[in-house]
């Protein structure tokens, strides 16, 4: 599997076509993915139309990604169709709430991770569009979604063009904690961030954007908190329009 740990997002790609069999067989394989009581609470939109990636683009303010890939996929919770099945079977549906959205978003994500290393393994590049939870309702306008239906992910998908330097990660003894939660110790913080603060690109990110620390571009430039409140805003409308909160 030294293909995953090689694995790098691709922003560019060829003009060749995905064949329809192809892209239907990696969707067939993902959807073995786990899922939450059985049910299958996702369903995914493809774009291929060049006029329909065009309008989605502002959606995701407007990266290239969007309409230079052969395909966009959009992956959504889907509890509308599963209530649908209960109301046809004389069963009465109760997920309207919180609980049922965030069952069909793992549900979701789960199937997005076996199509992105299916794809990869076959060949394709991917890049995983993380605007689609941000900036929900547009999507929802243009791709016709029904009520507890919601956005989470958008992937582009294409025979890669580029090879870029692979991103960094952080060790993974940093990440994995044995029986506990072990917390972190500032010597910890500071060995498990050592690479990647130390990396010529993230100094120079540090410089552009005329800050003291790497944390500090994210905090005060990246991932705002009055930018993150306010999507939480957006994302909360969102979800009682659509449904999932009352």
């Amino acid at each position: 599997m030294d293909f995953i740990k090689n694995r790098r997002s691709i922003r560019k790609y060829t003009d060749k076509e995905i064949p329809s069999t192809v892209l239907k067989g990696l969707l067939e394989e993902s959807f073995r993915a786990s899922t939450m009581g059985n049910m299958q609470l996702y369903s995914v939109v493809i774009t291929r139309d060049r006029t329909m990636k065009k309008r989605l683009a502002p959606a995701h303010f407007d990266q290239p990604m969007i309409t230079e890939a052969p395909v966009v996929m959009t992956f959504c919770a889907d509890f509308h169709r599963f209530s649908k099945w209960c109301i046809e079977r004389k069963a009465a549906p109760g997920y309207d709430n919180f609980m049922s959205f965030l069952n069909a978003m793992s549900d979701t994500l789960l199937v997005v991770q076996n199509f992105c290393t299916l794809a990869e393994a076959n060949g394709l590049g991917i890049c995983y569009i993380g605007t689609t939870i941000y900036n929900p309702d547009p999507i929802i306008e243009l791709l016709k979604l029904p009520p507890l239906v919601v956005p989470v992910a958008t992937i582009t998908v294409g025979y890669p063009n580029e090879n870029p330097v692979q991103p960094d990660r952080l060790p993974a003894e940093g990440l994995i904690h044995e029986e506990i939660y072990h917390d972190y110790t500032a010597e910890d913080i500071n060995r498990i961030y050592h690479f990647k603060e130390t990396l010529p690109e993230n100094h120079q990110f540090i410089e552009e954007n005329g800050k003291e620390t790497l944390a500090q571009v994210f905090t005060d430039i990246r991932y705002r908190k009055a930018d993150n409140e306010l999507m939480s805003e957006q994302l909360l409308r969102t979800l009682k329009r659509q449904g999932f909160l009352a």
